[in-house]
């Protein structure tokens, strides 16, 4: 993988993620998810390339007529119609700028994204990826191909912050974008207006695609853990508001708890994980975490 693209994988992240999977819950596409297919058995599959033969590789997939003509061993790649379908789809509006504690809540975002494609990948399945603010500002369709890790990381690479968000019109557009049924999973900070969120959410769910929700914020956009004078910023608007933070921290945390208790109660009703992450928690174990969770859910 090109150097210029490592800035968003951790190779002891994806490591540690060797023994998980990420199984849709029910069916996915007419078959009992969780019952992976072989890669190259038992369902069809469209050739994409060739690449030198290393030890190990399944001499079933040796063009052995190249052989003749060249003397050296190349296997066949194939991009596979999989059992499920990863849609990323990943807000990189101007309020996931916020960088309070070192990592922006984007750049945490861009590497969550890359570990679960990658965790997608090992288990032969198909990932794309959709980023978003005010409308769909990217679209990579789900592959299941050997350079489809960088394709995604080169997507996230080649996008700039877009300066307003409108979740609502961008992700009914991601919704439209998932064709086939499998895991939608939205990457954000969740910064819009909740009924117009709910009804995006709800155009996925109407469409039999399982929904989660990563939910990522700063440490301090959520518990207000400052003292003296403080200043809000809007990433988005840029307008700002100058207060004494003592005096208004407890009405503040009160009202983003009721509002991220209303997400998880809205987001229930209709059968959607919600996931809270905080940037100043390392995202190897959050992940992880999230992930042996999930499993013991089965």
């Amino acid at each position: 993988m090109p150097s210029d693209l490592q800035s968003f994988t951790s190779p002891t992240l994806f490591s540690k993620l060797e023994s998980f999977e990420l199984r849709a819950h029910g069916i996915v596409e007419g078959f009992m998810h969780g019952l992976h297919r072989s890669p190259f058995v038992g369902f069809s599959v469209e050739f994409n390339s060739h690449r030198e033969y290393v030890p190990g590789d399944d001499l079933r997939h040796v063009n052995w007529k190249l052989y003749a003509r060249q003397k050296r061993l190349y296997v066949k790649e194939y991009d596979a119609e999989t059992n499920m379908n990863l849609y990323l789809m990943l807000d990189i509006s101007g309020s996931m700028t916020c960088a309070n504690t070192g990592i922006s809540k984007l750049d945490y975002s861009k590497s969550l994204a890359a570990a679960l494609a990658h965790l997608a990948l090992k288990q032969h399945d198909a990932v794309g990826i959709t980023l978003f603010a005010d409308e769909v500002v990217a679209h990579l369709p789900p592959k299941a191909k050997t350079h489809q890790l960088e394709d995604i990381l080169r997507t996230i690479q080649n996008s700039k912050p877009r300066p307003v968000s409108d979740s609502s019109r961008s992700l009914q557009q991601c919704a439209e974008l998932a064709r086939h049924r499998g895991i939608c999973v939205v990457i954000s900070d969740l910064f819009d207006d909740l009924p117009s969120l709910l009804t995006a959410i709800e155009l996925m769910r109407f469409r039999n695609h399982e929904v989660i929700v990563f939910h990522v914020l700063d440490r301090w956009e959520r518990d207000l853990p400052l003292e003296g004078n403080i200043q809000f910023q809007d990433l988005e608007s840029a307008g700002s508001l100058t207060t004494y933070a003592d005096g208004v921290r407890e009405k503040y945390v009160q009202a983003v708890t009721e509002w991220r208790e209303q997400l998880d109660t809205e987001f229930r009703n209709r059968s959607v994980e919600r996931v809270e992450l905080v940037t100043d928690e390392p995202l190897d174990k959050a992940l992880l975490d999230y992930l042996v969770k999930r499993a013991a859910s089965y």
